[in-house]
């Protein structure tokens, strides 16, 4: 299953870190930690890789030779690697490939295509890291045939040089633009996602066989320079330069507008650095790896509780998918030699995971609320490269297998199906389970790529692959979101619900929001809320809105909104910001009742959409076969204490760390019921 991105670039509703790069750039302690996570083969432990359904998915083409586009070798080898879309599921168990739109089967076409560069740069990645990692040969193989294919996509003369067509029919004939329309279109008229993961491919292809083949890694380089100078023409040449998204500053010289596709031209870049690229790709990386950066923001109590957001047009959405931002600032740290790039991966790794983790998972679209809670391989992937990334450039592993296990074991059960997504005896990785639980069974190019990528990080680490294998979900207590259209309206409160959900930057919840008058009142039952929490209105301030409301309980107000604290447009699509509002005072345990009350404002109207109740301490317990494992997340602004309690006649380990991973504390204990200090914003693993 593709990225939502891919077909319609953004919502609505629509690496592990660099293999070759962390084995070159390892200091001596942490290459003695990686010591105990080696791969299998001495420990005698079967490997979760299983590359054969991605070898199924695999096919060769003879692909003509013209003057825009072609391939290494290609008159000496006129056939090259691709690699099919879509694997679906037919009622017999067996699976049928087939490739993306409608399918023409007098002329033997897709309205899209049946190989797209996406893919197959990123199935490269996959057999270049196995063959990195067991020497594979067939691997190798693989690899070569796939970025020759992955070349013979990108055009080499003209205006669009560098850039990548993104699909390919089955006679091996290209389609520039498709059906439905992609964009860009043409699609080599631009920079794209799938020239980011060209780059991302071409960057570890070179580092891999720079020793193995050298004129092989000499035509990577030459392409690889060919699409940095695309990225240097049509993106960096706004260096330095910003967007004004509704009075925030966000940088315009990112690939797509997002940090999350430049976050894989910078894992290729990082790779290429580290094996001894020029200057300019060093620059390259450099400024795009800033620009990501920049899009940090927030802390364990206020929104995007320190992610880096994906999309710099808007303030409002973050996705799991393509959120590898803290894996490519992490290798670009190390490769760059900037711990500053670090320190924002850290922040993202380690204080806003605990929180995505507690309140739901990887879901698909926190637009700002769960709009979408489909999670998929290429979100998990993500966020386990993220934190093995991180951990490994910061040297804060302990903190970073403790949270990858509990991201891994969404393969493993625990998900809302509380099925296996991953099967290691076919190498299929299932295309989704819904918020529902409701899996989707089939098994296409994305999902099993990155169920590979993830299975190759947890053979290499095998202690996270250990502590992974969790797949009953016990309890989650996390953030929680109360529409305002379901709670008790009076006075001066309407629902109104919106023509679409979408507002060009971010979704409404639910089926819409409430306008709150001054003479208004939204009153929700807080009851089911049995712990402190913050209290985060989610408001779609308006620029120059006189409006405003009072957030109180029956004994003492919490805070109040201004809906008009928000600048103008700008750059942005839509006028006004969709955001939750943190409130100075927090709920208390035992009030049962939360009321929004609109305060003068003329005829201007406060836009309430939800109210997000956070825990202050939140946690997630998961358990199976003899582990179990508690997460705290904390939401306080200080210490906080909270007790665990296992079960089981093992003892327990506490680890408490703060929100950059640092190991604060660490104990065991043989009590049935642990009690943990949290630190302000910090998270702590209890496990057996």
């Amino acid at each position: 299953m593709r990225s939502h991105s891919d077909l319609t670039r953004r919502l609505p509703i629509a690496a592990m870190a660099v293999l070759v790069l962390v084995v070159a750039l390892l200091p001596a302690s942490a290459s003695a930690e990686r010591g105990n996570d080696a791969p299998e083969g001495s420990a005698g432990r079967a490997a979760l890789t299983n590359l054969d359904h991605l070898d199924w998915l695999g096919d060769s083409v003879s692909p003509a030779d013209h003057a825009g586009h072609s391939t290494y070798r290609l008159a000496d080898e006129p056939s090259v690697g691709v690699l099919w879309t879509y694997a679906d599921r037919q009622s017999d168990g067996s699976y049928r490939r087939v490739g993306g739109g409608n399918y023409d089967a007098a002329t033997n076409t897709y309205g899209q295509g049946a190989f797209n560069a996406d893919d197959v740069a990123r199935a490269a990645v996959v057999y270049l890291r196995h063959w990195v990692a067991t020497g594979a040969p067939a691997s190798r193989e693989h690899a070569y045939q796939l970025l020759r294919g992955l070349t013979y996509l990108q055009t080499v003369s003209g205006d669009n040089a560098g850039n990548v067509v993104l699909w390919m029919q089955p006679d091996g004939t290209l389609n520039p633009s498709a059906e439905p329309v992609e964009l860009p279109d043409p699609s080599d008229s631009d920079a794209s996602y799938w020239l980011a993961r060209t780059i991302w491919a071409l960057g570890e292809g070179y580092a891999a066989f720079r020793d193995e083949d050298p004129a092989f890694a000499a035509f990577l380089r030459q392409r690889l320079d060919l699409a940095v100078d695309a990225v240097d023409r049509q993106v960096l040449d706004r260096y330095g330069s910003y967007l004004d998204i509704d009075g925030q500053r966000t940088p315009a010289w990112l690939i797509s507008d997002g940090a999350d596709a430049t976050a894989e031209a910078v894992l290729g870049l990082s790779a290429y650095a580290a094996a001894g690229g020029p200057a300019s790709a060093r620059q390259a990386l450099g400024r795009l790896s800033t620009g990501i950066a920049q899009l940090s923001g927030g802390n364990a109590r206020t929104w995007p509780f320190g992610a880096v957001r994906p999309w710099a047009l808007s303030r409002s959405v973050w996705h799991a998918w393509a959120s590898q931002m803290p894996a490519g600032l992490a290798t670009a740290s190390t490769a760059l030699s900037r711990p500053r790039l670090a320190r924002v991966a850290a922040r993202d790794s380690f204080t806003f995971d605990p929180w995505l983790l507690t309140s739901g998972g990887a879901d698909n679209g926190r637009l700002p609320t769960r709009g979408d809670t489909t999670q998929i391989a290429y979100g998990t992937d993500s966020r386990l490269q993220s934190l093995i990334a991180t951990g490994e450039a910061i040297g804060r592993m302990s903190a970073a297998r403790r949270l990858a296990a509990i991201v891994a074991a969404w393969y493993f059960g625990a998900n809302a199906a509380g099925e296996p997504m991953y099967d290691p005896a076919t190498g299929r990785t299932y295309d989704g389970v819904s918020g529902d639980g409701t899996i989707n069974q089939n098994s296409g190019a994305e999902s099993t790529i990155h169920g590979l990528l993830s299975m190759l990080a947890l053979d290499a680490h095998r202690r996270i692959a250990a502590r992974a294998r969790m797949d009953v979900i016990e309890r989650r207590v996390g953030t929680r979101t109360l529409d305002a259209e379901d709670a008790n309206l009076s006075g001066g409160a309407t629902v109104v619900t919106p023509e679409s959900l979408w507002t060009g930057e971010s979704l409404f919840s639910g089926t819409g929001y409430v306008a709150l008058g001054a003479d208004g009142r939204v009153s929700f039952d807080t009851s089911v809320q049995r712990r402190k929490a913050n209290v985060l209105p989610v408001v779609d301030l308006r620029p120059g809105s006189t409006a405003g409301a009072v957030v109180r309980t029956r004994s003492r107000s919490l805070g109040r909104i201004d809906a008009g604290a928000v600048g103008a447009q700008g750059d942005s699509p839509a006028a006004g910001a969709l955001l939750p509002v943190t409130l100075d005072r927090s709920l208390r345990r035992g009030d049962k009742r939360l009321m929004v009350d609109g305060s003068a404002g003329g005829d201007d109207t406060v836009r309430l959409d939800a109210v997000m109740l956070q825990p202050l301490v939140a946690r997630l317990v998961l358990s199976g076969g003899p582990h179990a494992t508690a997460l705290l997340a904390s939401a306080s602004d200080e210490v906080e204490r909270s007790v665990v309690r296992l079960g089981g006649d093992t003892s327990t380990r506490v680890a408490v760390y703060n929100g950059l991973g640092r190991l604060i504390a660490t104990r065991r204990s043989h009590a049935q019921a642990v009690s943990v200090s949290l630190p302000a914003g910090g998270f702590a693993v209890v496990s057996r």
